[in-house]
C-alpha cells in the first residue's frame, strides 16, 4: 500500500521511525501543534485530507487520538481514513490503552512528558501546558492574557492554572532509548522536583504507530472509515465510531 500519515508533531520521531520500517509506502506529514486547539486541529487535518483525494494513496493513517475532539467530524473523500481508538497522544506513547489504564489507576494525578513534545512546541501559551513553566514563561503567560482579556481575567486564569498543577503528584517521562537521557529528560526531572512531584522513567512503546503503517488494522485498535463517511466520538470504551 501506499498511505499519507498525517501526524502531530509531538510524535514526529515515532512516526518517522515506523514509515522507515514498514513494508508500505507511507508519506509522513507533520501537523504543526503548537497552538493546541481542537477545533483548529481538526479544519488542518480535514484540509490535508482533502487535498490528498486526487493523490495515489490507499489509506490516510492519522497518529492522532480523538484529542479533546480534534478527530470528531473528520469526513474521508475518495481514501479510506485509519484512526488509532485512543483517547489522546499518551496512549500513542505508551503503546495501548489499557497501559495507560493501568498507569493512571496506579496514580491518576499523573503528569506526562515526552521528547518531542518537549522540544517541539514553542511559545508563551505551550510553555506550561508543556511542564516548562519558568518564571519568565508564566510572567509572558500573565503578559499575554493582561493584553487580550484585560487584567481580572487575567488573574483569574493564572489562578485556575495554579490550581491545575497543584493536583499532581507523579511526573513520567517517557523514555525511546533507555541509555540516554536527554536534555528534554533533564529539563522534566527539574521541573518534576521545583513542583514537589515524583519523578519516573517509563518506556514508550510505538507499536500502536507501527501498526498503523504496517496495515495492521485490528478493529479492536483501530477505526476504518471508508470514502465519504465521518468520524464520532461514542463515549464509550471505543472512543471513535462512524457516523
Amino acid at each position: 500500500m501506499r498511505i499519507l500519515l498525517l501526524t502531530c508533531e509531538s510524535l514526529t520521531r515515532a512516526a518517522y521511525a515506523a514509515a522507515a520500517r514498514s513494508p508500505n509506502i507511507v508519506d509522513v506529514t507533520i501537523v504543526p501543534r503548537n497552538r493546541h486547539q481542537p477545533d483548529d486541529i481538526r479544519v488542518r487535518l480535514q484540509t490535508l485530507i482533502d487535498q490528498a483525494d486526487d493523490q495515489p494513496y490507499q489509506a490516510i493513517g492519522l497518529v492522532y487520538g480523538l484529542c479533546g475532539m480534534a478527530t470528531a467530524g473528520l469526513r474521508a473523500r475518495r481514501i479510506p481514513l485509519v484512526l488509532p481508538r485512543a483517547h489522546d497522544c499518551i496512549t500513542l506513547h505508551l503503546g495501548s490503552r489499557q497501559r495507560h489504564e493501568a498507569e493512571l489507576q496506579k496514580e491518576p494525578a499523573t503528569y506526562w512528558y515526552a521528547q518531542d513534545y518537549l522540544e517541539r512546541v514553542q511559545g508563551a501559551h505551550a510553555a506550561l501546558a508543556m511542564g516548562q513553566g519558568s518564571q519568565a514563561e508564566m510572567d509572558a503567560i500573565y503578559e499575554t492574557y493582561c493584553y487580550k482579556y484585560g487584567k481580572q481575567k487575567a488573574d483569574r486564569l493564572m489562578a485556575i492554572m495554579g490550581d491545575w498543577l497543584s493536583h499532581y503528584k507523579r511526573a513520567v517521562f517517557l523514555v525511546i532509548d533507555p541509555d540516554v537521557v536527554t536534555s528534554a529528560e533533564e529539563e522534566a526531572r527539574a521541573q518534576a522536583a521545583r513542583r514537589g512531584w515524583t519523578f519516573e522513567r517509563l518506556p514508550a512503546d510505538f507499536s500502536l504507530i507501527q501498526r498503523l503503517c504496517d496495515g495492521d488494522w485490528s478493529e479492536q485498535d483501530f477505526l476504518i472509515v471508508p470514502p465519504g463517511q465521518r468520524t464520532r466520538p461514542t463515549y464509550e470504551n471505543d472512543i471513535l465510531a462512524i457516523e
